[in-house]
């Protein structure tokens, strides 16, 4: 059983991601978070968020609509190129992305080595608007967030005080055909994105600076939340690969199958891009309005550059998930554990009674349990033993284990468990709030 398998029987198992829509049959591409997964994802988006935006004072947020004027599509480009070759198996009539197959061109279900010839599949979702038949108009869903940020350019500038440089962050839902998803949420067909769109002057120097700040802060942010560095790196896209308008790109790549052939496992989970002036630029042409930016110090008007950010919440997510997954063989059992950063685990601490059928335990858990709470997600288990309960929040990821003794009775003591180490520490309950306050920060 590969990762990507381990991580699905264990996401589904403990509520971390549901296949979309399983009772009836699924909907392939699509996935549901459930109560550990949207805490993780929303601890992932935090992190993002009080990184970049809250913690600065050079980057504001904003929140755009999923539906915009296909206008928005049109001056973007997406109408037009936003599209994958596409080809079919003559022999089982099964489509894929030509660039998926590899060298080799043989088909990944039925071994066929025959194809069509390549056609473009546009990649945008389409919808309608309107509640007259015959009368509804066509729109998208967005196909990405950036457009969003871009054409709320001039209106963030007019209603603040930001100055170049500074950046729009903004964390949202895109939508894309995805022709072939799959490798569990990696490539889904509706998926969450967290972008910083950083405007700068339209100088190479100045381009170049801030390009190497962003890719030095973006890998930096991963690894502070816990990914190890040697399951990260980054791709550079050589000139014939990149978008005609970029001037430089680079993926974030994870690791995902580190004992495989070199190469074989690196998947995108971030892109860095220097995407020169043609999202402001295009989009002053094509609506017809001034979004030139003029700069008080040095009398100048000009289109600013844009150094882009692009992360998927979802792969993040999922990533977290692979990295932190360890099997530990112990004398006894393999323990399954997830060793995630304390700022992302679903829960904190669990709080167990060491006996469920003592009112007296059950009473002062209960009294400790809800006083955690106050402070961060706390899980609550009186069902098993303590060792059973011990692994299934090894499996959570939650930090640690607070278990409620005889001894709580007596000398109001606690017993506090280290997920990772395993060790435990008496703890008084008068200070274990202070105790836990400094081990998760």
């Amino acid at each position: 059983m590969d990762l990507f398998e381990k991580i699905g029987s264990l996401a589904k198992r403990r509520g971390f991601i549901y296949p979309g829509s399983e009772i009836y049959g699924g909907l392939s591409g699509t996935w549901d978070y459930g109560p550990l997964g949207v805490e993780l994802k929303r601890n992932i988006k935090e992190e993002f968020w009080k990184t970049m935006v809250r913690n600065r004072d050079d980057v504001v947020g904003l929140d755009a609509a999923i539906f915009m004027n296909p206008k928005v599509w049109e001056a973007s480009g997406h109408l037009e190129a936003f599209s994958d070759p596409l080809v079919e198996c003559k022999k089982c009539h099964h489509r894929f992305r030509d660039d998926n197959l590899g060298k080799k061109k043989e088909c990944p279900d039925c071994g066929g080595k025959e194809f069509t010839e390549p056609k473009q599949f546009n990649l945008m979702v389409e919808a309608s608007l309107g509640v007259i038949e015959g009368e509804k108009q066509k729109v998208y869903l967005r196909g990405e967030i950036t457009q969003g940020v871009h054409v709320n350019f001039k209106q963030v500038l007019d209603s603040t005080r930001v100055k170049i440089p500074f950046g729009i962050a903004q964390i949202g839902k895109a939508f894309r055909n995805e022709i072939t998803p799959g490798d569990l949420t990696f490539r889904s067909r509706e998926f969450e994105q967290m972008e910083l769109q950083f405007y700068v002057k339209p100088e190479e120097k100045e381009g170049k600076k801030w390009f190497e700040y962003w890719k030095k802060e973006r890998m930096e942010w991963y690894v502070n939340l816990g990914m190890k560095k040697s399951n990260l790196k980054f791709h550079k896209h050589e000139p014939e690969k990149r978008a005609h308008y970029a001037k430089a790109a680079f993926d974030i790549e994870y690791n995902t199958c580190p004992d495989a052939a070199v190469g074989a496992g690196w998947k995108e989970m971030e892109g860095i891009h220097h995407r020169s002036d043609w999202d402001i630029g295009r989009h002053s042409k094509f609506s017809g309005k001034d979004l030139s930016y003029f700069d008080e110090e040095s009398k100048e008007r000009f289109i600013p550059w844009v150094i882009e950010t692009s992360g998927g919440v979802d792969r993040a997510a999922l990533f977290f998930l692979m990295d932190a997954y360890e099997e530990e063989k112990l004398e006894r059992e393999t323990r399954i554990v997830l060793k995630l950063h304390p700022k992302l685990a679903p829960y904190k601490v669990a709080v167990f009674p060491l006996l469920a059928n003592k009112e007296d335990l059950l009473k002062k858990a209960k009294g400790i349990y809800s006083e955690l709470k106050k402070h961060w997600m706390v899980a609550w288990d009186e069902r098993g033993n303590i060792g059973k309960r011990y692994r299934a929040q090894d499996e959570a990821g939650t930090p640690y284990c607070v278990t409620v003794d005889f001894d709580t009775l007596d000398d109001g003591t606690v017993t506090v468990r280290d997920r990772d180490s395993m060790k435990q520490e008496w703890v008084s309950v008068k200070g274990l709030l202070a105790y836990l306050e400094k081990k998760l920060t």
